[in-house]
C-alpha cells in the first residue's frame, strides 16, 4: 500500500515538473489552458494569458547531473565509538547513516565478536578494554585529479578504516590529510593515488543569487548517487556555529547528504552540505551548506599543512545586547562583551578586563560575540589586534598580541573543567537577613562561603542568598550559590553596592541593569529589569 501510494504520488509530482519544464523551456506568453463556466453551464477554453517562468529555468538537471555526478562520492567509514558516548543517548550528527554488517543501511553495531572492523569486546594489546566498532556513510566529492576529496569533519573523526565508493561502484581506500573541527571540514584522499579522477571545481565569483536553482548530489541513506535539486533561500544563516554563515538550501537533504557538494546550474560547487533543520530527524526541506569560499580556503590550508591555525586573544565573550545597552545608556551600540579571561592569556595580560564590551578590531566594526571571534581569527598568531572597547561607559583601545587558537575539543574540555567549583551549592551556615533588591537577597563573599562554594580566589562579588522566582532575576535563572561580580561595569561587594547601582539606573531612567554572575567557573552577563 505505500509503495504504490507514494509511487502515485511521485508520478503526479513528476508529470507537473515535465509540464512546468516545457513551459519553461518555451520562455514565452501562451493562452491559458484552464477552463471557464460559460452561461448555461458549458465548459469554454480560457484565452486569459499566462506568464511562462523566465529563460534560464532548466527543462532538466540531467546534463548537469552526468557532468558532475561521477567526482562524488560515498563515503564509508569504521570509527570506534568513544568511551563517553557509550553512556550518552543514541544518536547520530546529521549526515552520518549507521550501516548493518553487510554494509547497507540499517544495524548500526555489528555483533561480530570477532576481530577486525566488527570487533565489540575484548581487550587492546595494552590490556585495555576494546570499544565497540560502528560503521557509517556520508558523501564527499573530489577537488583535484591526483584523489583528494572534501567531506565533513564528522563523517571521518574517529575513523579507523576510510572506504570511497565512486560512481561506478569501485572501492578504493582513503586516508585523512586533515580535519578541521571548527568549520566540520575535512580532507582526505585515496591511499593508491591513481587517476587521474574526475573532479569539480569551487565557485567563488559568482554566487547564485537567492531564488537561483541548485542542486545537490550525495549518499542519503547509504544508497548513493542520489540527486536532489531546489533553491537557494538565503546566505549568512547563523546556526550556533562559530566561524560560518551558512547557505539555506530549499532542498531534499537527509542524512548520508553531509559532505556533498551543492551545485549551481553550471556545475560549480557552490558548498558542503553540512546540516539540516529538522523537527523530525528526516529532511523537512531546509538544508544548510558550508560556502564555497569558506570551504576552498580550509580546504587549501589542510591540503598544505594539515592542520588550520586562528588568532586566539584567550577571552569568553558574549553578545552585548539591545537590552543591555540600553541599561548601560549606550543607545544602540552592538558588540560584544568580556564575560570571562584565561588566566595568563593574551587579553589578561594586555589588560582587558571582564565586563568591558569590545565594539571593534582594527577599525572593523564589531556587530556580535560571533563576529568578534572570528575577526581575530583571521590573524596570525603574534599579530597585534587594536580593540575598541567600552569600560565605565567611555570608549578605549587594548593592544592585544595575538596567540594561538586551541582545538575546539580543548576549548570545550576547559569550558566543561571550569576553574572553580559549582558555584551553585548552596552555602552552609546561617546567613544574617538582607532586604531583597530585584528579588534577590545578597550577602558578602566572605572566606567562609568561599571555602564551602570552593571559588577561586581570583572570584569578588556579592553572594545570592536566596531568589525571589516570581521576580525578572529568577525568571533569568538565577538562583542560590551565585555570585553577582558586575553591575553595570561597577564591582560588587555586597547588597550594598548592587542597591546603589539599582538605585541609579532608576534615576537615570533605565529599564535593567546588566549584572555579572559567576557560576560553575564562569561568568555571564544577564540584563535584569528594575521596573516594578
Amino acid at each position: 500500500m505505500t509503495s504504490k501510494k507514494t509511487g502515485y504520488l511521485l508520478g503526479a509530482v513528476a508529470g507537473a515538473g515535465v509540464m512546468a519544464a516545457a513551459v519553461a523551456g518555451a520562455g514565452m506568453r501562451l493562452p491559458s489552458a484552464h477552463a471557464e463556466m460559460a452561461p448555461g453551464g458549458l465548459i469554454k477554453a480560457s484565452t486569459a494569458p499566462i506568464f511562462a517562468p523566465p529563460p534560464g529555468a532548466p527543462m532538466s538537471f540531467a546534463d548537469i547531473f552526468d557532468r558532475v555526478s561521477p567526482a562524488v562520492v560515498s563515503i564509508n567509514v569504521t570509527s570506534r565509538v568513544e568511551a563517553g558516548a557509550l553512556s550518552r543517548i543514541p544518536g547520530l550528527p546529521f549526515g552520518i547513516i549507521p550501516r548493518g554488517p553487510q554494509g547497507g543501511p540499517g544495524g548500526g553495531q555489528d555483533d561480530d565478536d570477532g576481530p577486525g572492523a566488527g570487533d565489540q569486546g575484548g581487550r587492546t594489546d595494552r590490556g585495555q578494554p576494546r570499544l565497540p566498532t560502528q560503521q557509517s556513510s556520508g558523501s564527499g566529492f573530489f577537488i583535484s585529479a591526483d584523489g583528494y576529496i572534501v567531506t565533513n569533519n564528522h563523517v571521518v573523526e574517529n575513523a579507523e578504516t576510510i572506504k570511497v565508493v565512486l560512481k561506478d561502484e569501485t572501492e578504493l581506500d582513503a586516508e585523512v590529510v586533515g580535519r578541521d573541527e571548527a568549520t566540520d571540514l575535512a580532507v582526505i584522499r585515496v591511499k593508491n593515488r591513481r587517476g587521474p579522477f574526475p573532479y569539480v571545481n569551487f565557485e567563488n565569483a559568482g554566487k547564485p543569487r537567492v531564488g537561483d536553482w541548485v542542486i545537490t548530489v550525495g549518499n542519503p541513506f547509504g544508497l548513493g548517487g542520489t540527486a536532489t535539486a531546489g533553491i537557494v533561500s538565503a546566505y549568512g544563516r547563523d546556526i550556533g556555529e562559530t566561524f560560518v554563515d551558512y547557505i539555506q538550501i530549499d532542498a531534499p537533504i537527509n542524512r548520508g547528504n553531509s559532505g556533498g557538494p551543492t551545485f549551481d546550474v553550471y556545475g560549480r560547487v557552490i558548498g558542503v552540505n553540512t546540516a539540516i533543520f529538522s523537527p523530525s530527524g528526516g529532511s523537512v526541506g531546509i538544508g544548510f551548506a558550508i560556502p564555497s569560499e569558506v570551504a576552498e580556503a580550509v580546504t587549501k590550508q589542510l591540503i598544505s599543512g594539515g592542520k588550520i591555525e586562528r588568532g586566539y586573544i584567550g577571552a569568553t565573550i558574549q553578545n552585548f545586547t539591545a537590552e543591555m545597552a540600553e541599561a548601560q545608556g549606550l543607545g544602540d551600540q552592538k558588540g560584544a562583551i568580556v564575560s570571562d579571561l584565561s588566566p595568563g592569556g593574551p587579553s589578561q595580560r594586555a589588560g582587558m578586563q571582564v565586563g568591558d564590551v569590545v565594539v571593534a578590531v582594527n577599525g572593523v566594526i564589531v556587530k556580535s560575540s560571533s563576529d568578534l571571534t572570528r575577526q581575530v581569527a583571521r590573524v596570525r598568531a603574534g599579530e597585534m589586534l587594536h580593540l575598541d572597547v567600552i569600560r565605565d561607559g567611555k570608549r578605549r583601545t587594548v593592544d592585544i598580541r595575538s596567540g594561538t587558537r586551541p582545538s575546539e575539543r580543548e576549548l570545550a574540555a576547559n569550558d566543561n573543567s571550569g576553574r572553580g567549583g559549582s558555584g551553585g551549592g548552596a552555602p552552609g551556615g546561617a546567613a544574617a537577613p538582607r532586604a531583597p533588591v530585584l528579588g534577590m537577597s545578597l550577602s558578602p563573599l566572605d572566606d567562609g562561603a568561599r571555602n564551602r562554594l570552593n571559588l577561586p580566589a581570583e572570584v569578588r562579588g556579592a553572594l545570592v542568598d536566596s531568589v525571589d522566582q516570581a521576580s525578572d532575576a529568577g525568571a533569568k535563572g538565577l538562583r542560590r550559590g551565585d555570585v553577582i561580580t558586575l553591575a553595570n561595569g561597577r564591582p560588587i561587594a555586597g547588597a550594598t553596592d548592587f542597591a546603589a547601582v539599582v538605585d541609579a539606573a532608576r534615576k537615570a531612567g533605565r529599564s535593567s541593569v546588566v549584572v555579572g554572575v559567576y557560576r560553575a567557573g564562569r561568568t555571564a552577563f544577564l540584563p535584569i529589569k528594575v521596573s516594578g
